[in-house]
């Protein structure tokens, strides 16, 4: 994220415990993605130490791009499968796909060689040396934007324009630090989720399905 490790911390305590509140309110299978502000909340929490171990490739740099890249990659669209109407499942098999293969890409990659992150001023950059590393990008945002897009559901479709927006602003401004400063965007986004699993409690429900 941007500024400084403080920031991170803050910002990803407070995500982290929207994150919370979300997953308390689950009250069925569906409800999947409410657990997203708790992921991207320790996310950010994680960056906070990568921060100030000044960069590197230490462990936490390595726990950061294991959730923002194959983690992420699945974790988007198979939420998104559960709670997206019958109808619109279909569909999300291009994503889901797209999300599997692109994970399994990306972690192969971080396992057989090094992730680094640079402190840069107010922003952190991530090198992995990936290859063909624009399908890999193509894949991860159809697994993620794409899923959001083309959930059926509107809660969600707004969390995808969200996040759709944020990926050409930070692309178009920090290019060199886009992960970093996408996944803050998205993090602080995922809080819009805390308004979508309220609506979607019904009376009765207790228990998960």
């Amino acid at each position: 994220m941007c500024w400084s490790a403080t920031a991170d911390l803050a910002a990803g305590a407070g995500i982290a415990a929207v994150g919370v509140a979300c997953v308390t309110q689950v009250r069925r299978t569906g409800d999947l993605p409410a657990a997203l502000p708790l992921l991207l909340g320790a996310h950010q929490i994680i960056e906070s130490v990568v921060w100030d171990s000044g960069g590197g490739s230490g462990p936490a740099t390595v726990a950061w791009a294991v959730i923002a890249l194959p983690l992420l990659a699945v974790w988007v669209p198979v939420g998104v499968v559960c709670a997206a109407p019958r109808h619109a499942r279909r569909r999300l098999a291009f994503p889901l796909v797209s999300g599997l293969a692109t994970a399994a890409a990306l972690a192969y990659a971080l396992a057989a060689r090094p992730v680094t992150a640079e402190i840069r001023g107010h922003t952190v950059g991530y090198v992995v040396d990936l290859s063909h590393a624009e399908w890999l990008i193509a894949g991860y945002l159809l697994a993620t934007v794409g899923a959001l897009l083309l959930c059926g559901d509107r809660g969600l479709l707004l969390l995808g324009v969200l996040v759709a927006v944020g990926a050409l602003i930070c692309w178009a401004l920090w290019e060199l630090e886009f992960v970093s400063t996408w996944c803050a965007f998205a993090a602080v986004c995922s809080v819009a989720l805390w308004g979508w699993v309220g609506g979607r409690r019904r009376p009765g429900e207790g228990t998960l399905r």
